[in-house]
């Protein structure tokens, strides 16, 4: 059986991108509730355990702590954040409410004889997130790192095989973070590190087949990575078995629909059915303005086109979406808070006409998912296409969405991401597009006054989507853009550039 590293999930943001950096360092990770048995922790084959950050306070009268047996199991244990406090709290250290929080990026000192932070910087700096903080070690813990504001910002008792740090090593601003995650797995853990796309692939191929049995599955195929991998998985798993269904919704860029005909149809040969729904949805639309209605309606209207057309090729028993952990963690868990819903998480309706829907990539983050298609054999046109949204330009219009609204924003897009490519930034800028605000401003073109709409642009660059800095794009590239949408568009006649990284932001602007 696999070895596991187990992570323990106390309800922070960045719970499940812990397990994934793991499993980037060839190491299977698992991802728990922080109240798991531990008869569950011992099914997986577990090697070392990390407890996740979360909102909240050790000290608060529920704050969620694990059994207790689990400290007699004789695993390394590494606490990150609100861990790191749990673990101070446990063995009889002290934790406060700090008077100073510390978020964003912080320069760290470390003590580089700690095992955790061998062969890294002695100053660096790491991404924090908190408030609480730990003011006493308890008694036998070396601390091993610390700030100017917080004297105590990492621990360990090597013959505990114990290790704690109060800032967050999984993502991708803290420098040394995946050195750090890496001492832990290889030094401490002693992993064999055998995961690896192609396990990953074989074990879903193996889980659909074994799920699907010989029952039919209907998949949404968008024409994104995700939905792309999804159908292919299923086709290797089930053949003709699967039937796909591309819904027009009416919000996709433009000429989307007719490159997913010709990439999805002519050139990988699946059974892909096309339906035209753009005028039933833009009638379910009309008179919404707030973006999570819109979310929920297009989950509904996705849902019932399904209904509809699974009733006419005959007897389907499953559904197949392509929704991935980001999709999951922001639609709020256990015990994380809700951002914001996802169209094919949080709108769907109770009752689903389907006996199961099959979500393969739940678990996986969008950079896990592209690795897999690659190893399934996906080109990178396909494997390599910026994320979009299910409910795609119905997000990026502000306020009541419209035909004229949709053939204005279209065109606009289309020129920005022809603008990044022709610049060679189109491999660079991990996602970028346009947003149509609800603001209008007063214009001046040629001898007369105009009064037309501000349009957005938004670049940013990340990894998985979890964390993200807005892009660097030229000014120069960003002023052609700019005359190029405002002579060529008609109905636009400002453009504003989005510097707001995520955190606080998040990617989309609805």
């Amino acid at each position: 059986m696999t070895e596991s590293i187990i992570v323990l999930d106390f309800g922070g943001q960045y719970s499940q991108l812990i397990a994934r950096r793991i499993r980037e360092l060839n190491t299977h990770s698992v991802l728990l509730p922080y109240d798991a048995t531990i008869e569950e922790i011992r099914a997986n084959n577990p090697i070392g355990l990390i407890f996740s950050g979360g909102p909240n306070s050790i000290y608060a009268e529920n704050a969620p702590k694990a059994d207790c047996a689990i400290f007699d199991l004789g695993l390394p244990i590494l606490g990150i954040c609100y861990g790191f406090q749990y673990l101070a709290d446990h063995f009889g250290g002290c934790v406060k409410n700090a008077l100073i929080s510390e978020y964003g990026k912080k320069s760290v000192r470390f003590d580089t004889n700690s095992t955790l932070f061998a062969n890294i910087s002695d100053i660096s700096d790491c991404w924090m997130s908190h408030t609480d903080y730990v003011a006493l070690a308890p008694d036998g813990f070396n601390v091993t790192a610390s700030t100017d504001n917080c004297s105590i910002v990492a621990f360990e008792n090597r013959e505990k095989d114990v290790y704690g740090v109060q800032f967050h090593p999984e993502v991708v601003h803290t420098v040394h973070g995946m050195d750090i995650l890496n001492n832990f797995v290889e030094k401490v853990c002693h992993s064999e590190k055998s995961w690896s796309p192609a396990y990953v692939a074989e074990k879903l191929i193996a889980d659909l087949r074994k799920e699907i049995g010989d029952k039919k599955v209907l998949c949404a195929l968008s024409g994104g990575v995700d939905s792309a991998v999804v159908a292919t998985l299923i086709h290797k798993a089930v053949g003709k078995q699967l039937t796909c269904v591309y819904v027009d919704h009416g919000f996709m860029r433009k000429n989307e629909s007719e490159e997913i005909k010709e990439t999805f149809i002519d050139g990988i040969g699946l059974n892909l059915i096309m339906v035209d729904a753009r005028r039933e949805f833009l009638d379910k639309l009309k008179g919404v303005s707030d973006p999570e209605t819109k979310r929920k309606h297009i989950g509904s209207m996705f849902i019932k086109v399904f209904e509809r057309e699974a009733s006419r090729i005959g007897s389907v028993d499953f559904l197949a979406q392509g929704t991935i952990y980001p999709d999951v963690i922001e639609s709020g868990s256990k015990t994380g808070a809700t951002i914001k819903s996802h169209h094919n998480v949080g709108g769907l309706p109770s009752v689903v006409k389907f006996d199961k829907l099959i979500e393969p990539l739940r678990d996986l983050f969008k950079d896990e998912v592209r690795r897999l298609g690659k190893q399934l054999g996906l080109n990178d046109k396909i494997v390599m296409r910026q994320p979009f949204p299910g409910p795609g330009l119905a997000i990026r219009i502000i306020g009541e969405i419209t035909q004229e609204k949709l053939d204005i924003l279209r065109d606009a897009d289309f020129i920005f991401r022809e603008e990044i490519a022709k610049a060679g930034l189109d491999s660079v800028i991990w996602q970028y597009f346009a947003v149509l605000t609800n603001v209008r401003t007063v214009g001046v073109m040629g001898d007369f006054r105009t009064y037309d709409y501000v349009l957005a642009l938004r670049g940013v660059e990340s990894v998985d989507g979890m964390t993200a800095d807005w892009a660097k794009i030229p000014l120069n590239v960003l002023e052609h853009i700019s005359n190029r949408i405002v002579n060529e568009v008609r109905g636009i006649s400002r453009i504003v550039y989005d510097i707001t990284s995520k955190p606080p932001s998040t990617i989309e602007w609805e």
